[in-house]
């Protein structure tokens, strides 16, 4: 009984072995604080509930909606989610016995040429019985940290699809509000075509009764035909942008039933003021990152299901039920058949494939520990410019309105004087570039301050879905 008992402790403790690596998360190769050129607001600072609540434009809100259920990289995504599930719900299977319920039976005829008693020999068998087949008793870990592997490759499957999805959302108001800009720069471009036509037409005139010169002539005509390439240039751009949109959101813009209206540029009301905290607390966060550190974990539990490969291995096979030579007989008394057969093996030579084998698992990690602490560093970085040209742009953004309204006032007093006679078309043609100028960098600037707004909600936020909680939650063994 005390040997007995002696083995069966051993055998607990072997099953508890496990020969992979401890993790130790690395350390984050970046600053503990931000730049010295970024200032947080932290007493403006908003919390982000989700993307519906951060871009309040109706149109947008039903442009992203129709991306999140339209867009086929999206849907790749998705499906590599439910891939990498069933990958883990495969491994998993290998830690539980797998029996089977079977029924065969087993006929032959021995010729008499062919028999050692000289005569013809024919035999059946009948069995029913359940089987176990194959069996391996996890003593060194091995079918655990391959579990611990893929349920880990399921997660980061996981977290990157929640960071495609965030890149989405961005990806979708970025083209947005690109062609917002691109509408307001064009209608702009239009309504100066308009006023250069009617300012040629009118030295035309002039020149016909001939108050006005031929040279002035010459420059409203390359006044207008340069408006003209420049409202063409951004019809073109302007096209671009809605075709992108269009493969953004896996549709036809013009094919979504009761599209609500939009609001301007100006009226979007998406706010940078963002809370960053500390960069280990806004990096660890992000799916992204999240993505890395699960795949490094993956490749440190390899490590150990390649170190048990040089230890035995124990596999169990074994069966139950009854047998008898005829049909009839199977469940009378005394037809009971059992089998159970227990295999041990043991590399002795392999050429060094196993050893192989774990030098490839161990450089494999080095590869995952370099690529999380890469992401690491690309996210600080990324924050960091983000957050620097939030305060930036905000200071440009308000020059620039300025000074569009100054050149606007310019040009008001410009052709003021050149009606009174004072100033000559020149001064006027001057003035309206100007004019124009300012108003289309006014605009961009404003379309550059609401891309990094955007760009902040995806660097920032780490917005988990409804459908990414179910999924995790839905984990088996988390």
């Amino acid at each position: 009984m005390n040997k007995r008992s002696a083995s069966v402790a051993l055998l607990a403790l072997l099953g508890g072995c496990s020969l992979t690596p401890d993790y130790e998360r690395p350390a984050a190769p970046v600053p503990a604080a931000w730049p010295d050129s970024v200032k947080l607001k932290i007493s403006t600072g908003i919390t982000i509930t989700g993307w519906r609540d951060y871009f309040p434009d109706p149109r947008l809100q039903a442009l992203i909606a129709a991306a999140l259920q339209n867009n086929r990289d999206l849907r790749i995504a998705t499906a590599r989610i439910a891939e990498a599930r069933a990958q883990y719900g495969i491994q998993q299977a290998d830690r539980l016995p797998n029996v089977n319920l079977g029924a065969a039976r087993n006929a032959s005829l021995t010729p008499a040429s062919a028999s050692v008693t000289g005569t013809a020999l024919q035999t059946q068998r009948y069995d029913v019985g359940v089987s176990l087949v194959s069996f391996e008793l996890d003593f060194w870990g091995r079918v655990g940290s391959l579990n611990a592997a893929a349920r880990n490759s399921f997660l980061a499957t996981e977290a990157a699809q929640r960071a495609f999805r965030l890149s989405l959302i961005a990806d979708v108001a970025n083209a947005y509000l690109s062609l917002l800009e691109l509408s307001e720069r064009t209608r702009l471009a239009a309504a100066t075509v308009r006023a250069r036509a009617e300012t040629r037409d009118l030295l035309m005139r002039r020149r016909e009764l001939g108050v006005s010169s031929g040279l002035e002539l010459l420059q409203a005509e390359g006044a207008y035909q340069s408006a003209l390439a420049e409202r063409a240039n951004l019809e073109r751009q302007q096209a671009a942008a809605e075709n992108l949109l269009d493969l953004l959101l896996g549709q036809p813009v013009a094919g979504i039933k009761d599209l609500p209206d939009g609001l301007n540029l100006a009226g979007q009301g998406i706010t940078p003021d963002l809370i960053a905290g500390l960069p280990a607390e806004v990096l660890l966060k992000r799916p992204d990152v999240l993505a890395a550190e699960h795949r490094l974990i993956a490749a440190n539990a390899n490590i150990g299901a390649a170190r048990a490969a040089f230890l035995p291995r124990i596999t169990l096979t074994g069966s139950g039920g009854t047998a008898s030579r005829t049909l009839a007989g199977l469940f009378d008394a005394g037809s009971g058949a059992w089998s159970f057969q227990p295999a041990l093996s043991m590399p002795l030579f392999d050429a060094g494939r196993t050893s192989a084998n774990v030098d490839i698992a161990e450089a494999r990690k080095v590869i995952a520990v370099a690529e999380y602490e890469k992401t690491i560093q690309q996210a600080f970085r990324e924050v960091a410019d983000l957050l620097n040209a939030r305060d930036k742009i905000a200071e440009q953004l308000a020059a620039q309105a300025d000074y569009a309204q100054v050149q606007n006032q310019r040009l008001h007093l410009v052709e003021a004087r050149y009606q009174a006679g004072i100033a000559n078309h020149l001064e006027v043609l001057d003035a309206q570039r100007e004019a124009f100028a300012a108003e289309q960098g006014a605009t961009q600037v404003r379309r550059l301050s609401l891309g990094v707004a955007t760009q902040l909600y995806k660097a920032l936020a780490g917005e988990l879905s409804d459908s990414s909680q179910r999924a995790n939650q839905e984990v088996p063994g988390k």
